[in-house]
């Protein structure tokens, strides 16, 4: 017994006396074992995917089990090494359909040769980590543990603090910086931050609970693989499986990169995008997220997307009419697409023209109540001629302007009497004799008023709206009723024009449906439904819509 007590005396005091003193105590000191069974909870810090994700842990080495929670326990992953013949992993989730809200299912992946499962350690393998220094960090005294490894034009440091106790070494922090030489950048880099670190924990806190079925997640390809046990990629260093993620990727979407360094560029994009869409799935949100064709786009890349001018100009549009709404009683649901008054999706491309889209589905809504007939209106028109009113093509714009040019001129060209839309700015060409859908004006729907915009596409049919599309989860949406608490729901915080065709209750919850401009690979066959609690994301700040003659 003394003898173990001077040990541990002695790992507590050495690195105060080498911090002191400046002696070169390093050399000698032995990795930190954390054990075969602990418990330990954290936090995940991934600066460039802008996510810090809670998660709490349970290992049992000799058992040939782990555990692995995320964001206090919404989603749920066990790995089974001791499982025949190659282990399992197994991931808890909530799971939302139209007949379900939140109920627990079960997954599981088999392990396989080549690829079998082990428990999943919290901490990274330290053969390879050397002592470099002793450093306080937050409050603790530390011994900082670092391993330096070249993959190709890759350097990456990996550094972990770790703290000495009575009861042995302690994880503190742990961060990977990845440098690439031939992008000259940081490509990389996040922290894992420790916290109540023990030898010990409940019983069967690392058996599945009672009961619980556990089926084969579809398609069961790598990215199920990287779901069922994210942490692998944080903690291991073997091959990336964010790079074999991306591989598919490629193929699935056809993208082809000029350079080696382009190529590069954007497998780091892609694999910091991926990290943000599993970790916000995790968090049992109201919507789902998924890679889409923008998942290897950077931030920059995706603000182009986003062609709504600011504008604190008079919009000189015509007031919302009272009189018509009076008594009117409003149908709980509307989708104006079961009624043939919307066209298929399209595809902006890398042009600032969304605010064209919105003001020709605008005007295709009110032609069809017009004529009963639904006729494609020309996108790229509007691109090449309404500058004289204040639009700036591929560099942004405003639907009301767009209108404001219909009026003059009497119409809009077809598209196909125009010509295809280009993606970039063209010159204008149209014929006279050719215009569609005259309007008299257009009416503003008072700002903010959510009863007044659903009056307003019950009867008016689809409208042209402006909302803050900033935020990251926006760009990955994929089902589920979208509400972003960091959106901005005053005029200046609108930046992406989109059409509203419709709105609805699902479970209790109110939405607009919304048709967006970036290609049926984006969100629900290029939809999205909005929540309309608080004006979320500004659907109903600046709606307009156009008044045929």
């Amino acid at each position: 017994m003394e003898t173990l007590f001077w040990k541990k005396m002695a790992s507590l005091l050495l690195p105060a006396f080498c911090l002191l003193s400046g002696a070169g105590c390093t050399a000698g000191w032995a990795v930190p074992d954390f054990g075969n069974v602990y418990h330990v909870s954290g936090v995940i810090d991934m600066p460039f995917a802008e996510i810090q994700e809670p998660f709490e842990a349970w290992y049992n080495l000799t058992g040939g089990k782990s555990r692995i929670q995320y964001y206090h326990g919404q989603v749920v992953t066990f790995q089974y090494g001791a499982e025949r013949p190659f282990g399992a992993l197994y991931k808890i989730t909530p799971e939302t359909t139209e007949l379900e809200l939140n109920v627990r299912k079960c997954f599981r992946i088999s392990g396989r040769p080549g690829k079998r499962v082990y428990p999943q350690s919290i901490f990274p393998r330290l053969d390879a980590f050397k002592p470099v220094r002793e450093e306080s960090y937050k409050g603790q005294l530390c011994t900082v543990w670092q391993n330096v490894s070249y993959w190709g034009q890759k350097k990456n440091v990996y550094t972990l603090w770790v703290a000495s106790s009575a009861d042995g070494p302690v994880p503190v922090h742990y961060e990977m910086r990845g440098f690439n030489s031939l992008l000259g950048s940081h490509y990389d880099k996040y922290e894992i931050d420790y916290s109540n670190f023990t030898h010990s924990y409940p019983a069967g806190v690392l058996d599945l609970p009672s009961g619980m079925e556990c089926e084969f997640p579809p398609g069961d390809g790598v990215e199920h693989r990287i779901l069922a046990n994210p942490m692998w990629d944080f903690v291991g260093r073997q091959a990336d499986r964010g790079r074999q993620l991306f591989h598919h990727y490629r193929r699935e979407y056809r993208k082809e990169y000029g350079s080696e360094k382009e190529l590069e560029r954007r497998a780091q994009t892609f694999i910091h995008n991926m990290r943000y869409v599993h970790s916000k799935n995790r968090a049992n949100l109201p919507y789902k997220l998924a890679l889409n064709h923008l998942a290897d786009r950077t931030p920059e890349e995706m603000a182009v997307l986003r062609g709504r001018l600011q504008d604190q100009t008079p919009h000189n549009g015509q007031p919302f009419p009272l009189a018509p709404y009076a008594g009117i009683i409003l149908p709980e649901n509307l989708d104006w697409r079961l009624n043939g008054a919307v066209t298929p999706v399209k595809d902006q491309a890398l042009c600032g023209s969304c605010w064209s889209f919105a003001a020709a589905g605008g005007l295709e809504g009110a032609l069809f109540l017009k004529t009963g007939e639904l006729t494609p209106l020309s996108q790229q028109a509007l691109i090449d001629c309404s500058w004289g009113f204040g639009n700036h093509g591929c560099d942004g714009g405003l639907p009301w302007r767009a209108f404001k040019w219909v009026g003059k001129h009497g119409g809009i060209p077809s598209a196909e009497a125009y010509g295809p839309y280009r993606g970039q700015n063209g010159y204008c060409h149209y014929n006279s004799s050719e215009l569609l859908a005259n309007i008299t004006g257009y009416v503003n729907v008072p700002a903010g008023d959510i009863v007044a915009l659903r009056a307003a596409v019950f009867k008016n049919g689809p409208v042209a709206v402006s909302i803050d599309a900033s935020a990251k989860s926006f760009v990955f949406y994929s089902n589920g009723i979208y509400y972003e608490p960091q959106c901005g729901n005053t005029s200046s915080s609108l930046n992406h024009a989109v059409l509203a065709v419709g709105y609805g209750v699902l479970q209790g919850d109110g939405y607009w449906l919304i048709k967006n401009s970036w290609s049926t690979y984006w969100g629900n066959d290029g939809y999205i439904l909005m929540s309309t609690q608080d004006n979320n994301c500004g659907v109903a700040t600046a709606a307009t819509y156009p008044v045929l003659a």
